[in-house]
């Protein structure tokens, strides 16, 4: 058995099954974009998924693939037994072929076995497999034309050996291929009660997609079978390599070997650099793929995976960040097979960087609180209202709890952090209740044809009314309610874009529309009838074009703004969200720090300098494919219809959009932004205004300017030195006058020592110094503690609704009396609490009133204190 690294095997695989007529097609996003049930990309067969199902076409049958995973959140979750095992990891390499229609089982199991035993050279007694028990064509493939002994042919009856993509639809019978690694390691075939040990390992796994299964659990042939295969590379690479454990590989330990340079860490075998390795892996792939960390679905499964990752690199003794270290390591393991690991591997860096610093800050006060409640605690579960108060206040997850609680031996009651999260979920949800709109619950079953793209002004017909949610013929005088059209030139909001206004005129009346909104495949106009309309009225529509043509600017804008943002912060900039109104424009994006002054300055002018280039907009209609082709922007998750409208600006942009836009882009005039800021963990916000509203908003700030300039007694141009200047100023003034109520203070305080008593030989001051300001207190009690030579200060100050109190020992005397309890002790009088040190503490208050108690109370208390 010849021996090849990770790479190696790779490229083999691609490189045979391409001689065998398969199209190499590259690994999809981890962010899967057809299908919203999936968190992340988990198999090689997600990007082919509408292939199978008979939704799309390619231009091949035959397809090969190394496609990149991650499992480590919703359903397929390995992350708590990553590095606590030989073949769990939260990123893993599926190597796969498909067959869409044209081969099926025995090129399918030839293509497998001739892989493994011609071009890598597996020795054949080494192998066995498995067939579903009823296959018996599967199994006469194996037997007879493949040679394997009948004693390697396993049977299995169990779920296992047959595949379904839900409970009706595509399914059909698995033939599974294992590697013996030997009598030494313990465990048995599959099949047998020994299944589960680590000495038989199934490496290759042969879908055959046979059957169509209906609701009523019959099956019917699939009119054109289908094959589905998946290798793990890790797996085959563990085997071809000679060692048992993933972790064992030439990749691995490469990544092993960088995890303990950074960290520090001398045993190569420890667990918790496993996980560091893995980790850097799937951390660096979400990244590279647009996801951001964040508190929710993926960006929150990344964090959580960062998080572990950093709190196995303090354990190892990691001094500061040292994660990101790592991306250059990874990317000289497998940058030549993801070149987008090199491409964005300065972004990657910055975001791990950035994530693990801000961690930091909470991880130590977490970790506290977890050993606090740890040392109390009574049995090996830690309560579920434990880990959900990590989780909420320290930002924990919950299965970094439970690592914490794996190496102590310890388990989380995970039912109980359950019942927690789900108690804040229902408080959040009852606390977003504002009473539901009926509009949502309204149901349609016309379709409107929208007529606005090349029009404000359309004649349509009434083709349904709707009042208080209910289905009516007439919507009277004053009445308020919805009017369907079967034609309307009004643009129903969507995809950020608010709704149209305007009226729609019929022969006994004047519908003026409010807002316009999507009603299943009907365009619903909201607003109020004066006089009287009726279904099948012909209706006279006009959108109010001056604000049509507004939003119409904002809109183009926004497309000019993401590719602005993309240049200036880096391709992993995404829209997370936007709202196109005839005011101004609103875009969310994903980047994980704030935008810089200079940076927003570059992206509003690369903004205004592709306005100024007049660039014609152009919009072409479409198949899905042919606007990825062309290089249009589609959004991850949305389910686009076969037929797109993709828009765009010169070369500068190309997005997939159904929204209004302004004829060429000088026709937005003038773009300015108005503020810049974040909105959530990984996602910032950009406000915006153009056209007039841009002119409006320049000239008002140049009124507030010549108003500062006036003030000043200067002029525009000399505005800000004038300001800088008094700034300066008034800093000096204030350095004065804090000089001079030192002084004031310390007089003051000289006075006070002849009012100074003594109690059991210790001399004390106890004194209301009203009208000292309370930052002066402490260097008049250093003051006092001075000229006493020794003794014990209690003083106190009320400004407004406040109580300030100081007390001061000097060092002599420590022993008998503590600044930090007598200080407390009138604290507690007057509302408040305290601390500091034995020599000297401060306190505040909110009850004034009882200052002078508290002031009195300080002699009996010393006089007990110290007899």
């Amino acid at each position: 058995m010849q021996q090849m690294t990770t790479a190696q095997i790779r490229q083999s695989f691609l490189d045979y099954f391409a001689k065998q007529q398969h199209q190499v097609v590259p690994s999809s996003s981890l962010i899967p974009g057809n299908d919203a049930t999936l968190l992340f990309t988990n198999a090689g067969m997600v990007q082919f998924k509408d292939v199978f199902l008979g939704g799309e076409k390619r231009p091949y049958n035959r397809a090969t693939s190394s496609q990149r995973c991650v499992r480590a959140g919703g359903k397929h979750n390995d992350l708590e037994n990553v590095g606590y095992t030989a073949r769990h990891h939260t990123f893993f390499e599926m190597l796969g072929n498909f067959s869409f229609g044209d081969y099926f089982k025995k090129d399918a199991i030839r293509f497998a076995w001739e892989f493994l035993t011609k071009e890598i050279n597996l020795p054949k007694e080494k192998l066995l497999v498995t067939v579903y028990h009823d296959d018996q064509e599967a199994y006469d493939i194996w037997s007879k034309d493949m040679g394997v002994p009948e004693d390697k042919i396993i049977r299995i009856a169990t779920s296992d050996n047959f595949w379904s993509m839900g409970d009706t639809g595509p399914c059909g019978p698995c033939s599974e291929i294992f590697y013996d690694h030997g009598e030494e390691i313990w465990g048995g075939p599959p099949g047998s009660p020994e299944e589960d040990g680590d000495r038989f390992i199934e490496i290759w796994n042969l879908v055959f997609m046979q059957y169509n299964r209906h609701a009523d659990g019959t099956m019917e042939p699939l009119p054109k079978q289908s094959v589905d295969t998946g290798m793990g590379l890790e797996r085959i690479s563990a085997i071809m390599q000679g060692v048992h454990s993933n972790y064992e590989i030439d990749l691995f330990q490469a990544l092993i070997a960088a995890a303990a340079k950074v960290t520090g860490a001398q045993d190569l075998e420890d667990k918790s650099l496993r996980v560091i390795a893995d980790h850097i892996r799937s951390c660096a792939f979400l990244i590279a793929d647009g996801v951001m960390p964040s508190n929710e679905g993926r960006g929150y499964v990344l964090r959580r995976i960062i998080r572990r990752a950093v709190r196995h690199g303090n354990k190892l003794g990691a001094k500061g960040a040292f994660f990101y270290q790592l991306v250059s390591a990874l990317s000289e393991q497998m940058g030549d097979a993801y070149p987008e690991l090199v491409k964005q591997g300065a972004i990657i860096e910055k975001v791990l960087r950035i994530e693990e610093e801000q961690f930091g800050k909470t991880l130590d006060r977490g970790l506290a609180i977890l050993e606090e409640h740890l040392a109390s605690l009574e049995g090996d579960v830690i309560p579920g209202d434990v880990v959900f108060k990590l989780y909420d206040t320290y930002g924990f997850p919950a299965d970094l709890t439970a690592d914490v609680a794996r190496e102590r031996f310890m388990t989380i009651d995970e039912r109980g952090f359950k019942d927690c999260m789900e108690t804040q979920r229902k408080m959040a949800q009852q606390a977003g209740k504002f009473g539901a709109d009926y509009n949502e619950q309204l149901k349609s079953e016309k379709s409107s044809d929208f007529k606005g793209y090349d029009a404000t002004h359309y004649t349509g017909t009434v083709v349904e009314l709707f009042k208080e949610g209910q289905s009516v013929s007439v919507l009277e005088d004053g009445e308020t309610g919805i009017v369907v059209l079967d034609r309307t030139p009004f643009y129903a909001e969507s995809g950020g874009q608010v709704g149209d206004t305007g009226s729609l005129k019929v022969a006994a009346g004047e519908f003026v529309v409010t807002d316009t909104q999507k009603l299943g495949n009907a365009i619903a106009h909201h607003g109020q009838v004066t006089g009287r309309i009726g279904v099948n009225d012909k209706a006279d529509a006009q959108v109010d074009a001056a604000r049509r043509e507004d939003i119409k600017k904002n809109h183009t804008a926004t497309h000019i703004l993401h590719e602005a943002l993309r240049q200036a912060l880096g391709e992993h900039v995404a829209q997370k969200g936007s709202l196109v109104m005839a005011d101004k424009l609103r875009f969310d994006f994903s980047h994980f720090e704030g935008v810089s002054k200079a940076q927003l300055r570059e992206i509003e002018d690369t903004v205004n300098a592709q306005i100024r280039t007049n660039f014609a907009l152009n919009t072409e209609l479409m198949d899905i494919d042919a606007a990825k082709e062309k290089g249009a922007m589609a959004l991850f998750g949305e389910k686009y219809d076969d037929e797109v409208r993709v828009v765009s600006i010169g070369d500068y942009s190309i997005e997939l959009c159904g929204g209004t836009h302004v004829s060429r882009a000088g026709d937005i005039g003038l773009f300015k932004i108005v503020s810049e800021g974040g909105i959530a963990a990984g996602v910032r916000r950009i406000e915006a205004v153009t056209g007039a509203e841009a002119i409006n908003y320049v000239a008002n700030q140049e009124q507030t300017l010549a108003e500062i300039a006036a003030l000043v007694k200067g002029d525009n141009s000399s505005a800000l030195d004038k300001v800088a200047a008094l700034i300066e100023k008034a800093k000096g003034l204030e350095k004065q006058v804090s000089q001079l109520n030192d002084k004031l203070a310390s007089a003051a305080g000289a006075s006070l020592l002849e009012s100074a008593t003594d109690i059991n030989g210790i001399k004390v001051l106890v004194a209301n110094v009203a009208g000292t300001e309370s930052k002066a207190l402490r260097g008049m009690v250093d003051d006092l503690k001075n000229k006493m030579g020794s003794g014990v200060i209690a003083l106190g100050v009320a400004n407004g609704d406040k109580v300030s109190l100081i007390a001061g020992v000097t060092k002599d005397l420590v022993g008998r009396v503590k600044a930090g309890e007598l200080v407390n002790h009138m604290a507690a009088q007057v509302g408040g609490k305290g601390g500091g040190r034995p020599d000297m503490a401060q306190a505040g208050g909110s009850e004034p009133q009882n200052l002078d108690a508290a002031l009195a109370s300080v002699s009996a208390w010393l006089a007990e204190k110290t007899q």
